[in-house]
């Protein structure tokens, strides 16, 4: 699916004047493994930021898919940047690694002051915008990492954390992953004072990486707009990372956003199902699914029997139609999960891809009033309910 050359000018010019708001990326976790790469340590626990002085992000960075420059010609005007640690982080050090990551973006921040301001609530977006700066919003990627304490959960929001991923790969006691053998059923009670707590705090509830019972629970208590930060729809691609019709279908009351994501095993049927034999192999070897490392690895040699299948951007175009389709034109956004897989599809490899994508919308007769809302607007306005719903709690 290749765009024509008026439909890319069309949705340059639209993004200028509604830019992306993403709602998912893992640079700062990138910038960590490259920082520790480099000194030989393998404690994630521990980060030394003069790393930082040896990648400059005003120049493009081929070994990532994310820096300032490719972000301005992506027509990104606002960020959520994961603030994620691996769930073999537990405890203290799951702590420790979650506010480093939270440092790190802040320092980003101090570092590009001319490219980068930190936002709060959707007004610092809109000033941040108009000052020409992309805005910085943090996203806790995992509920591992606020050691079901309450009190980590409210200092994550008063460092500037918008929303936490109530799960990674694996469950919390309090909430089951959507790629994990269920034991809460859903949320347990613990889980259901969190969502009740984030909401009080105005800070956004994503179902990112949940389990479909989680999901339904979530929405259940949730008394403020939910969030995917970055998923995609289980009718087009059965992968448990993805949303079931019913959930989508739901947000329309709650008022959330299903955020389409670009990560091939989301986005292509054949990639989920190619991914599901992965599974069961790794399983058959006594290995585990859920550790990163280990599936890259099981991957790579499977792809060496079994090519691996890519994904398209038409496949994405079919995930954003359906998730408007069933959800509605106000309920969906973008998480492009960039740097946190190694592949993408094709003319979606980086930072620049989105005009790419909204150019595909715009010459299947989208008005550019339903693109702006897909590209940013609708999570602004997501993120200002919460608020609205928090100032009524306090």
């Amino acid at each position: 699916m290749h765009a024509t050359g008026d439909a890319f000018a069309r949705a340059r010019d639209l993004l200028g004047r509604a830019p992306v708001v993403d709602g998912h990326n893992d640079l700062p976790w990138a910038l960590r493994q490259m920082a520790v790469r480099d000194d030989g340590r393998s404690d994630f626990t521990r980060l030394d930021y003069t790393a930082l002085d040896r990648v400059d992000l005003t120049q493009e960075q081929p070994g990532l898919h994310t820096d300032l420059p490719r972000l301005r010609r992506g027509g990104v005007g606002a960020q959520f940047w994961s603030v994620y640690v691996p769930c073999r982080l537990t405890g203290h050090a799951a702590v420790t690694a979650v506010l480093e990551q939270v440092e790190l973006v802040h320092e980003l921040v101090l570092r590009y002051p001319d490219h980068l301001a930190l936002a709060r609530t959707a007004d610092d977006v809109e000033r941040a915008v108009a000052a020409g700066r992309i805005a910085s919003l943090l996203g806790a990627e995992g509920g591992h990492a606020i050691a079901e304490s309450p009190g980590v959960l409210r200092a994550l929001h008063r460092l500037g954390v918008r929303y936490l991923t109530l799960t990674h790969n694996e469950n919390v006691p309090w909430a089951d992953s959507a790629t994990d053998e269920p034991v809460a059923g859903g949320l347990a009670g613990f889980g259901r004072e969190v969502v009740r707590e984030m909401n009080r705090l105005g800070m956004l509830v994503d179902l990112s990486h949940v389990a479909a019972t989680t999901m339904r629970d979530a929405l259940a208590v949730s008394g403020a707009p939910v969030v995917f930060s970055h998923s995609s729809c289980r009718a087009v691609a059965d992968n448990p990372r993805n949303v079931p019709d019913d959930v989508l279908a739901r947000l329309a009351d709650n008022g959330g956003v299903c955020m389409i994501t670009f990560v091939p095993a989301f986005v292509s049927a054949e990639r989920a199902a190619w991914e599901v034999e992965l599974r069961a192999e790794m399983a058959r070897a006594g290995e585990d699914y859920r550790d990163l490392a280990a599936r890259a690895a099981a991957g790579r040699r499977r792809a060496e029997r079994v090519p691996r299948p890519g994904a398209t951007l038409a496949q994405v175009v079919e995930h954003v139609e359906h998730a408007r389709e069933v959800a509605g034109v106000d309920h969906i956004g973008l998480g492009g999960d960039y740097d946190g897989v190694d592949e993408f599809p094709p003319g979606m490899e980086d930072v620049t891809s989105y005009p790419s994508l909204i150019a595909a919308l715009l010459e299947r007769g989208w008005s550019e009033d339903d693109c702006a809302k897909l590209a940013g607007r609708n999570v602004l306005r997501v993120l200002r309910d919460a608020e609205s719903v928090a100032a009524s709690l306090r």
